[in-house]
C-alpha cells in the first residue's frame, strides 16, 4: 500500500492541519515508509505465540463479592433539603 499526493492533503484535511505544498512530498515519504514497516510485521510468523494485553504479567488481585455494611440509607439523606423513601428531590430541570 502506498499514499499519493491527494492522499496526504486528505489526511492532512481530516486531521485539521494545515500544510503547505513543500511539506506534502516530505510527508508522502514518510507516511510511506511507516506503512512499509507494518507491512513488514506481517510477516512475522506468529504460530504458537498466545496474544498479550500488557507486557507485563501482572495479576489483579481479587477479592471475596460479598455484602458489606448497608442498611444506613437514612443517615445519607438526613441532610438533604427534600427525601422522600430515602431517596434524594430534586426540582424538575427539563420540561
Amino acid at each position: 500500500m502506498s499514499v499519493d499526493q491527494e492522499t496526504v492533503r486528505r489526511i492532512a484535511h481530516l486531521a485539521r492541519i494545515a500544510i503547505e505544498d513543500n511539506q506534502v512530498e516530505p510527508l508522502m515519504e514518510d507516511l510511506n515508509g511507516i506503512l512499509a514497516w507494518v507491512e513488514q510485521l506481517g510477516e512475522v510468523d506468529t504460530d504458537g505465540v498466545a496474544p498479550m494485553t500488557s507486557v507485563v504479567d501482572a495479576k489483579l488481585p481479587l477479592r471475596e463479592d460479598e455484602v458489606t455494611d448497608g442498611g444506613y440509607a437514612h443517615d445519607i439523606v438526613k441532610n438533604a433539603p427534600q427525601t422522600e423513601d430515602h431517596f434524594f428531590m430534586v426540582p424538575k430541570v427539563v420540561e
